[in-house]
């Protein structure tokens, strides 16, 4: 890999790709220069309330930006065999992550849990990175699923069900529920049948129900959104600032960075919220702008998923479609009222630098599975007998 490839705008060998990798590139970057916008915004009154520097959250983010193009690139130019093979061991390191970060004194504990273990001063969130390879390694499970040993399917779908049970006693249930339907919407796709596909659904909702019933402030979550209005000022304090934020902002828009909402009335605006600072800031307009941007991206890896010969890197496609873009419609969901308050960052916008390592590296996965999709093969065909003798005068 040349160094000019680590600097997207300045990669002049993308001009050689095929159509919908360059639109996937093009739209990856686009929407991160978005998200910059946006969090700029949401996050200065923080920053400069928190640190006495407006910029801080901003300068924070470019530097994991940074370290995202990094990923981003080695997917891209890294044929997918060779990550496929790699995937595994990757899931095994984070998979032990996310259970470090269970043992008291060395996960760090925020708003009563435990998901990051600190390295240093950046506070590495292991389900959060764990993302892009579960979509590896399901895609190659699910993808070869008729192929493997019943012995090998139980082992795997152990290991799965082990990292989602890990995430879910952190507490961390929205993301358990995230990875959770991209497993089974990559085993739906991949065509498994459906007896299992039904038992598992059932095993899912019955854990999340349980975890709800246990944990008090999940159900106080559950049952303040639908109706936030009836506790304002408590449990329905944050929906309702964030609908707030929205109504204000009218068909076209406060003006950027001129949102209200921001300046302390709606809680974490820079992270799970940030949606409603976007929608406060630039209207029903930039709302639909965002949205259509969303569709666009979420067709083009459907057509990059069609366009796949090999089903495993179609589950590739399919699996980053999930995590990219059915993702920031949960988190725009979420900020709407549409559905219960959950801690999901909207992808390569919410602030937080494992959240953008590994939506980058999705990003660069999806690249990869287009370029890969529209490689020519070059085949010796037999010459006749006739041309070959004719050819010696």
């Amino acid at each position: 890999m040349e160094l000019r490839q680590l600097i997207p705008l300045f990669d002049i060998s993308a001009s050689r790709w095929a159509t919908l990798a360059r639109l996937v590139r093009w739209l990856t970057l686009l929407w991160l220069f978005i998200g910059l916008v946006i969090l700029f915004s949401a996050s200065y009154p923080v920053g400069e309330a928190e640190f006495g520097d407006g910029w801080y959250y901003f300068k924070r983010q470019i530097i994991a930006i940074i370290i995202g193009l990094v990923g981003f690139n080695w997917a891209v130019y890294s044929p997918l065999r060779r990550i496929l093979g790699m995937a595994q061991w990757f899931v095994f390191l984070f998979m032990a992550l996310i259970f470090i970060t269970l043992i008291p004194g060395i996960g760090t504990v925020n708003l009563g849990a435990a998901r990051t273990v600190a390295v240093g001063s950046f506070q590495l969130q292991p389900s959060e990175l764990i993302k892009p390879f579960l979509v590896l390694q399901s895609a190659r499970v699910f993808g070869q699923w008729h192929k493997l040993k019943w012995q090998s399917r139980l082992i795997w779908l152990g290991i799965f069900a082990l990292v989602l049970g890990g995430i879910l006693i952190q507490p961390n249930l929205s993301t358990t529920a995230l990875c959770g339907m991209a497993l089974w919407l990559i085993a739906l796709a991949a065509g498994l049948p459906y007896s299992y596909l039904t038992m598992t659904a059932l095993s899912g909702v019955g854990l999340a129900i349980a975890s709800i019933s246990r944990n008090d402030y999940q159900k106080r979550r559950v049952l303040s959104f639908l109706n936030p209005w009836k506790d304002a000022l408590n449990d329905g304090y944050q929906l309702v600032q964030s609908l707030l934020a929205i109504g204000s902002g009218g068909s076209w828009g406060t003006g950027y960075g001129l949102s209200q909402q921001k300046l302390f009335y709606l809680p974490i605006q820079h992270t799970d919220f940030i949606f409603a600072v976007f929608a406060e800031e630039f209207g029903f307009v930039g709302c639909v702008l965002f949205l259509l941007l969303l569709v666009v991206y979420g067709a083009i890896a459907l057509l990059v998923a069609f366009k796949a010969t090999n089903p495993v890197h179609r589950l590739v496609a399919i699996g980053a479609m999930i995590f990219l873009v059915g993702q920031s419609f949960l988190n725009i969901g979420v900020a709407a009222g549409a559905l219960p308050t959950t801690g999901l960052p909207l992808p390569l916008v919410s602030y937080g630098g494992n959240s953008i390592i590994a939506s980058l590296l999705i990003a660069g996965l999806l690249i990869r599975v287009a370029r890969e999709s529209s490689e020519g093969q070059v085949v010796s065909l037999p010459q006749r007998r006739g041309v070959n003798e004719r050819s010696r005068f």
